[in-house]
């Protein structure tokens, strides 16, 4: 019976690596945070990049920083979510998009909701494969990798 459990066991795990292969796990870690962080960027500005006077607001008193004056963080931060949440995208510079945004969950985590850790966990359990492995095969650094006679690092 025991034996019967580990192949069962063997073979299902087997058929989920094959099934589930590293470059569509990393495709899928690609767009999971670049939604969670352009969504939250998108909430920060009107029309294209225009940003609210309520931004301006949550920067002066609820996210306000050590050492940097609230309106340059809400520009950084609001530009930011966008820019790297676009790199993660179409996959260009994932390692330096995906260090950036997890750079500023670090700086949410430790400097606006200390209590958020849960949350701030499953961001960076997207980002940190990103850094590990870089975009993928399915990822315009794959391309240019592929395009340099390179093998792609995933």
């Amino acid at each position: 019976m025991l034996n019967l459990a580990i192949t069962i066991y063997r073979n299902a795990a087997s058929l989920a690596g094959r099934l589930l292969p590293d470059d569509l796990l990393l495709l899928i870690a690609r767009f999971g945070a670049a939604a969670i962080f352009f969504l939250s960027g998108r909430t920060k500005v009107e029309g294209l990049l225009t940003i609210t006077d309520s931004t301006y607001q949550l920067f002066e008193y609820e996210y306000a920083l050590p050492l940097i004056p609230p309106d340059i963080a809400a520009h950084i931060a609001t530009y930011s979510e966008h820019l790297f949440s676009i790199l993660l995208i179409i996959g260009l510079a994932t390692r330096p998009a995906a260090i950036a945004l997890l750079g500023m969950t670090l700086t949410i985590q430790i400097f606006v909701y200390p209590d958020a850790w849960s949350t701030h966990l499953s961001w960076a359990g997207l980002l940190l494969p990103l850094i590990a492995k870089g975009g993928g095969a399915v990822s315009l650094d794959g391309f240019i990798s592929r395009a340099l006679g390179q093998r792609v690092s995933s």
